[in-house]
Order: C-alpha cells, then structure tokens, then sequence
C-alpha cells in the first residue's frame, strides 16, 4: 500500500481551533464543496461538526465528502 499523505490542518470549527488529519484529496474535496456552496471551510466544517454531534469529526468529514460526490453523481440536491 502506498504511503500516507495525510496532512494535519487547523480548523476553526464553531469558533474553537481544532486540528484535523486528512489525505491532501480530501482537504481538496473540501475547499472545493464548500466554495461551490459559498462557504469557508471552516463554516462548512462546523456545519459537519453539528451534524456529526458526538461521532468522529475525521470520519463526518470523510463520510459527508463522499456523500456529497455520490449525490452529485445521482444528481440528487
């Protein structure tokens, strides 16, 4: 298996600095979900944060990336 590209970021999530482990395609993916709803990627980030509740933010991030790119190609809203 090749080796990890994870990349820790900080994110202000909710107003608190929050430090966040992701491969560099889902920091991507992210930027980009969140410029095409007209947010930073912090407040889409607290917006998954909300979400997740209590879950594992690293995972709600992962998971709502994926189910965003799985609805576009449903073409579903």
């Amino acid at each position: 298996m090749a080796e990890s590209n994870l990349k820790k970021r900080s994110v202000l999530v909710g107003g608190v600095r929050t430090s966040v482990s992701l491969e560099n395609e889902f920091w991507e993916s992210l930027r980009e979900i969140a410029a095409m709803r007209g947010l930073s990627v912090s407040e889409l980030a607290t917006q998954i944060k909300t979400a997740a509740g209590a879950g594992n933010f690293t995972s709600a991030i992962r998971v709502y990336v994926l189910d965003t790119y799985r609805r576009s190609l449903r073409r579903e809203p």
